[in-house]
């Protein structure tokens, strides 16, 4: 038997011996060696280089693709509603600014119309680098994302770029998300629009307190004058308003205006330094240019509403224009209404009614209105008007209602139609037409006669021994004034009522406002408005050419010109003869008083119509003046008996006073109380 080892497996023997010199095997390297393997302490967890590197590379690659998705996937969205929003600018004859209306008082104006100061001062105190940056302000959206994280606000140094695209294209809502949009809207506008569009924009569409949005608007709420004229001073002190309107309009308080001063003086400071000033222009402003206190010229109230309403009706009829247009607004409206002769008007009324009408002390002074309107008669222009206490009490402009009976100031257009056409006589089994003058009058048998003197008051009959004229047979003439009624009915009937009619029509009256020919039409049964009886008033005076009233002359939007707003043109109404004589008729009627040639017509005490009026004109201006008296619980006109008091002859007194008043251009006339 061999040898064997017992308890050793045999196989174990054959066993190679170990290389004490061989490598152990490789342990497999992690794909992230972190925590770092074989380091021990604070080393194991700080990265290496390499490691750093590595993520940095990463995250700069993750936020380029995100931002390259975000760039690709937000597109220059179109304008939100509030920038493509304009108000609609009214203006004074003059072609200073009247009102402004519409739900954003903004007021579109090209950067041509903006003085480089002003421009200049904006750049300066918002981002100097307008014209050489990119547009986007990055520390501006990094300051945006810490103050979210803290919970602040997130308003940042955003440039004028991104301020546009805010204004124009994004709400205003404080986040992130929207501030993303900014930034990348940003850079898009930068490369496809020019700067001087952007900052254009930009002008147009910010905030500067007062209801102001835009340059424009803010001009004329701080200054009372339209961008273009502002100096380099007022452009500093509006460009500090952009900070922060509430904080830097000057006449909140004492501490807005020490921050608007301090404001307004860096800026110019700056301008300076920016190199967009000289330094000895800016040593000319040493004083802060002090706003007006406070001069939104929105407000329809007071007699604003009533020009602008009749200004919107004007321009409806003849452009085409509609109540939808006008309210998406960016429309300039030039007028002819003249702010001098407009306050004048107003004061007239107001200090005929404060010395007279006293509600608390007589019932029939209750309700009492007043209607009133001037007119140019060599072209139609309305100057001025007075539609109510205000605008936004009373909503009836009683200048341009047509619900008030004329009364005997509508006698004038009888007498041009009789001397016009002539009467119609019976003469045995005939009809025959007489002419007529107004020296004529009505003989005890109803015949109209001629005096030998055409302007004889009460007194002797003629050598023929025919009645009149005297008291009881007045000429025309005289029946124009004082009492007459029954003259004139029975003149409008021989005239023939249609063919009276066709004279107040087309002497200027609308077709609308005339009354049933029924007997006492040719007393003023009818109701035209003021304007209208101005208008047609200043067409005996006219020689008889009519100029219809008109109240624009101009609407532009976008630098482009409405259509339709040529001025009317003179229509041949009445024989230039016939309005010389009607016009002498009336000369001094009621006005003697005052010291000018004028022509005249009013009612009297024989009017039993529920209304007073007076209507004179000059070449110069013809002037309607009404009152009447309203109740919201009564449809009709009430009683004009009692009002003023017993001296006032069923308030006819007033339209008078009122129109003495006005037309003496008394300085105290503007209305200031």
């Amino acid at each position: 038997m061999g040898t064997h080892t017992q308890g050793k497996p045999a196989r174990k023997a054959n066993r190679k011996p170990r290389n004490p010199r061989a490598r152990k095997p490789l342990r497999r390297r992690r794909l992230i060696d972190y925590p770092r393997h074989g380091r021990r302490g604070l080393r194991r967890w700080l990265p290496s280089w390499r490691q750093g590197l590595g993520s940095l590379t990463l995250v700069l690659t993750a936020l380029t693709c995100l931002f390259a998705l975000v760039y690709a996937s937000v597109d220059i969205p179109d304008e939100n509603a509030a920038a493509q929003r304009e108000a609609n600018v009214y203006y004074w004859a003059d072609g200073t600014q009247m009102v402004s209306t519409g739900e954003v008082n903004r007021q579109n104006v090209r950067l041509s119309e903006i003085p480089d100061a002003v421009e200049n001062a904006v750049i300066a105190a918002e981002n100097d680098t307008f014209y050489s940056d990119s547009g986007v302000s990055p520390k501006g959206l990094a300051r945006a994302a810490v103050n979210m994280v803290r919970g602040q606000e997130t308003q940042g140094g955003s440039t004028i770029t991104q301020q546009y695209v805010k204004n124009t294209y994004l709400s205003q809502d404080q986040t992130v998300t929207r501030k993303v949009k900014e930034f990348v809207i940003a850079l898009k506008v930068d490369r496809k629009k020019s700067k001087r569009e952007i900052l254009q924009g930009y002008l147009n569409t910010s905030w500067f307190g007062r209801g102001a949005y835009g340059i424009e608007a803010a001009a004329h709420a701080y200054y009372g004058i339209p961008a273009r004229q502002l100096n380099p001073s007022q452009g500093a002190a509006l460009a500090a308003l952009l900070k922060g309107a509430e904080q830097y309009d000057p006449s909140v308080s004492r501490a807005n205006h020490r921050r608007a001063e301090a404001r307004w003086e860096w800026i110019l400071d700056r301008q300076v330094k920016s190199g967009l000033m000289k330094a000895d222009v800016r040593a000319e402003f040493t004083t802060f240019p002090e706003p007006h206190k406070e001069s939104r010229t929105t407000s329809l109230g007071g007699q604003t509403g009533y020009l602008v309403d009749v200004a919107n009706k004007y321009v409806k009829q003849h452009t085409g224009l509609t109540d939808k247009d006008l309210a998406r607004g960016g429309y300039k409206i030039h007028t002819t209404f003249e702010k001098d002769k407009v306050r004048r008007l107003k004061g007239a009324v107001e200090r005929a009614i404060d010395s007279g009408i006293d509600p608390k002390k007589r019932a029939a002074d209750k309700g009492v209105q007043v209607g009133a309107a001037s007119v140019r008669p060599a072209d139609g222009a309305i100057v001025a008007l007075y539609g109510g206490a205000d605008a936004t009490k009373h909503f009836t402009n009683n200048a341009d209602t047509s619900g008030v009976p004329v009364g005997s100031a509508f006698k004038p257009f009888v007498l041009a139609s009789a001397l016009e056409h002539g009467i119609r006589t019976s003469a045995g089994r005939g009809t025959r037409w007489q002419p007529a003058s107004a020296g004529s009058f009505y003989d005890d048998g109803g015949l109209l006669r001629e005096s030998a003197a055409p302007s004889v008051g009460s007194g002797s009959g003629s050598d023929s021994g025919t009645d009149g004229p005297d008291s009881t047979h007045p000429t025309l003439r005289q029946a124009l004034s004082k009492g007459g009624n029954a003259t004139y009915v029975r003149l409008g009937k021989d005239i023939g009522l249609e063919r009276v009619r066709r004279t107040a029509i087309a002497s200027g009256l609308l077709e609308g406002s005339m009354a049933r020919l029924e007997e006492t039409f040719p007393v003023g049964t009818s109701t035209p408005s003021a304007i209208r009886m101005a208008g047609a008033y200043g067409t005996f005076v006219n020689r008889g050419l009519r100029h219809d009233p008109y109240s624009v002359t101009k609407v532009v939007k976008d630098d482009v010109t409405v259509g339709g707003l040529a001025r009317p043109g003179a229509r041949r109404a009445l024989d230039p003869d016939v309005a010389d004589e009607v016009a002498d008729a009336m000369r001094g009627v009621g006005a003697s008083s005052v010291d000018r040639p004028v022509v005249a017509g009013r009612t009297g005490d024989q009017d039993r119509l529920r209304s007073a009026w007076f209507t004179a004109t000059t070449e110069e201006l013809s002037t309607a003046v009404t009152m009447f008296r309203t109740s919201p619980d009564e449809p009709q006109l009430l009683p004009m008996s009692g009002v003023g008091g017993a001296s006032s002859r069923h308030g006819n007194v007033f339209p008078v006073r009122i129109w003495r008043d006005y037309v003496k251009g008394d300085p105290q006339s503007d209305g200031s109380r």
